[in-house]
């Protein structure tokens, strides 16, 4: 198609512009859709059905126009579909449509296993992870619940949490739980609650039903809101055999809502009798304690003396060894100091003038001078000599 070539000085007349865009939307031909029905009309006596199909993963709706045999009669409002259409683009008012000759429910299996491609999907980008889960609070001050306005659910989440625990406060967003509105609902309001920081948790809850009613929770958009949401986020959807895609990326997944008040919330009976039960043990643990601590105390006296009297005794022990080793010591030094001294008065005694005149040696003196005769020469005169025992005098010539 060529580019149309306009100015403000020559601008292209509205009639132009709307007719250029039927002829693009023309050139589509027929072509194979698929979506989520959102409305249907269906007027009596009137050959042409209206409906509105709109993506169930984005919020962008288109009007469909049918004849009457085209659309069976059990495909409803929430039904998934696959159609085959032509786009028609109205002249006289400027809007898209799609003139639709085919129209095929989704089956079920065909639903599982677009739900079985989605789930591999996401956990391959790991929204399913464990790191990624956020643990609950012990003692949330203020739950967020949102579930069908007046349901089953919502009875049941708030009277279970209060039976555990009456303070506990609620801020409950009435949303639809199936069909073509619930994830937008649902979306929106999980974005309000989870900007609420008076919010610790919010629970996601609705009663169990079919594959088809269950669908807003496996849809994309939500599962993506919910592994972005700051606040921990409870899915309790269904019964125990209902497990939409939700379950797996929530926080904590319950089986009913009856059981995500119980999780959830503390039983504060139970917690009372648990603290109460802490509270003997801890008695009971510091009595024995101060009981033990009572019997050391009173045995410190005597194990005091005992100790002392000990140390006494092992020192006076230990006195008594090193005096008797000092006598023994002093002994053999007096010992040792006797023999020494008998050794030396020995020696002196061998070598004193008295040992020489005892071996018959005597000592030659003049009378005359009392000078020791060395030499025979000098010997002559009166002459006194001595020997071991007394003197004598002697004459020489």
């Amino acid at each position: 198609m060529a580019r149309l070539e306009s100015s403000a000085d020559t601008p292209i007349p509205v009639r132009v512009v709307a007719q250029k865009i039927g002829e693009w939307i023309a050139r589509l031909g027929e072509i194979w859709i698929d979506g989520q029905i959102a409305q249907v009309t269906r007027r009596p006596g009137m050959s042409t059905q209206f409906l509105t199909l709109r993506d169930p993963d984005a919020n962008i709706s288109l009007t469909v126009t049918c004849a009457r045999g085209v659309l069976p009669d059990k495909v409803g409002e929430g039904s998934r579909v696959v159609l085959r259409a032509r786009p028609d683009f109205y002249l006289e008012r400027g809007t898209l449509s799609l003139r639709a000759t085919e129209i095929r429910q989704v089956g079920l299996g065909e639903l599982l296993a677009r739900l079985e491609a989605l789930k591999k999907l996401l956990a391959a980008e790991g929204l399913f992870a464990a790191e990624r889960k956020q643990a609950l609070p012990f003692l949330p001050r203020c739950i967020g619940l949102i579930t069908g306005r007046a349901s089953a659910a919502e009875r049941d989440i708030i009277e279970n949490a209060r039976r555990r625990l009456p303070d506990v406060a609620f801020r409950i967003e009435s949303v639809a739980t199936q069909g073509a509105s619930a994830v937008n609902e649902v979306v929106d309001a999980l974005r309000r609650l989870d900007s609420d920081t008076s919010v610790d948790v919010i629970v996601i809850a609705r009663g169990g039903g079919s594959v088809e009613d269950l669908l807003p929770f496996s849809n994309e958009t939500l599962l993506r809101a919910v592994s972005a949401a700051r606040t921990p986020v409870v899915s309790a959807i269904g019964h125990e055999t209902d497990t939409p895609l939700l379950d797996f990326v929530a926080d904590l997944a319950v089986s009913t809502p009856t059981d995500a008040a119980k999780r959830i919330v503390p039983d504060l009976a139970v917690e009372l009798r648990e603290l109460s039960a802490l509270r003997d043990r801890a008695r009971g643990s510091v009595r024995r304690r101060l009981s033990r601590e009572a019997e050391l105390i009173s045995g410190l006296p005597e194990r005091l003396r005992n100790t002392v009297q000990a140390r006494i005794d092992r020192d006076r022990a230990e006195a008594g060894a090193l005096r008797d080793r000092a006598r023994r010591r002093a002994a053999g030094l007096v010992e040792s100091a006797g023999t020494d001294l008998g050794h030396v008065r020995a020696r002196l005694r061998s070598l004193s003038p008295q040992s020489t005149l005892e071996r018959g040696y005597a000592v030659v003196r003049r009378r005359t001078d009392g000078a020791v005769v060395r030499d025979a020469a000098d010997a002559s005169g009166e002459l006194r000599i001595r020997v071991a025992r007394g003197e004598f005098d002697a004459f020489a010539k």
